[in-house]
């Protein structure tokens, strides 16, 4: 049972994040007060000069809570965090554990079996 509930959890979806994913990034900031580091902006809206000044915002925010170290951090980090392989090389490498273990499950349980029940 606990081996089906781990295989939905790290199964990645086709776009996003696997939901084991997703509750590390809830957990690093489950209030949502950690600022997130803004992508760059698209070209063309670099002479706007109140979208460049957000943005510079945005960053100095990240900058500070970034400067505070430690634990503030690693919660930066896992609140981006994202799978650490493609969707499709994950799935492959989670099916194969999942057959590997429901193999050696089997072979446990059939194993402690009597002689004379077999």
């Amino acid at each position: 049972m606990a081996a089906a509930l781990l295989l939905v959890a790290l199964w990645p979806p086709d776009g996003g994040r696997s939901l084991a994913v997703q509750v590390v990034n809830w957990a690093a900031d489950p209030a949502g007060v950690l600022p997130v580091l803004p992508a760059q902006l698209p070209i063309g809206r670099g002479d706007d000069l109140a979208a460049v000044e957000a943005r510079d915002e945005m960053v100095r925010a990240y900058d500070t809570a970034w400067d505070q170290g430690g634990l503030t951090r690693w919660r930066l980090r896992l609140k981006t965090a994202r799978d650490p392989l493609p969707p499709p090389t994950l799935r492959q490498l989670i099916l194969a554990a999942a057959i590997v273990l429901a193999a050696v499950t089997w072979k446990i349980a059939t194993s402690d079996r009597p002689a004379a029940s077999r």
